[in-house]
């Protein structure tokens, strides 16, 4: 009769023990089951330079205990609102790329900015300083969020 040797026996067992504990300590400090819960204060829109497009900027804030998952933006009647992303493309040149979904951390934030992540707003709207535009922004696991956006001057 084979008798499995104390190694083979001990390494599972400190490892399902150490596990266990993980979870409960993590259980312990309140984070099990607590999902993404999300603040958005108003953002800001570009007043656009040109004819092709402009791009409006948010700060998506989770308090949450998961992440959640951005995967898309309603705009303004009339106008296409979309993910993108500035990538670079080399020979110090830049282009916009369409982004599918972006992760809002648990805990953390998600921060568009010029260089970054950005909605962009094709056709451009005509604005003043200080008009908003309203867009609902959509999640994965969150419900909807309605979000408004002030026009600023680019570099404002």
């Amino acid at each position: 009769m084979n008798r499995p040797s104390a190694p083979s026996v001990v390494v599972p067992l400190l490892t399902a023990l150490v596990t266990l504990g993980v979870l409960t300590a993590w259980t312990g400090a309140g984070n099990a089951g607590r999902p993404a819960r999300l603040s958005i204060p108003e953002g800001r829109v570009l007043i656009p330079s040109g004819t092709e497009a402009t791009a409006a900027f948010f700060t998506l804030r989770n308090t949450g205990g998961a992440d959640d998952v951005l995967t898309g933006v309603t705009g303004p009647a009339g106008h296409r609102a979309m993910l993108s992303r500035t990538v670079d493309i080399g020979h110090n040149a830049r282009s916009m790329a369409m982004v599918r979904a972006a992760t809002v951390p648990a805990g953390g934030a998600l921060t568009m900015t010029p260089t970054t992540l950005d909605v962009m707003v094709s056709p451009p709207p005509r604005l003043a300083p200080g008009d908003r535009l309203t867009f609902t922004l959509h999640f994965r696991d969150s419900p909807p969020r309605t979000v408004r956006a002030r026009a600023v001057r680019p570099g404002g």
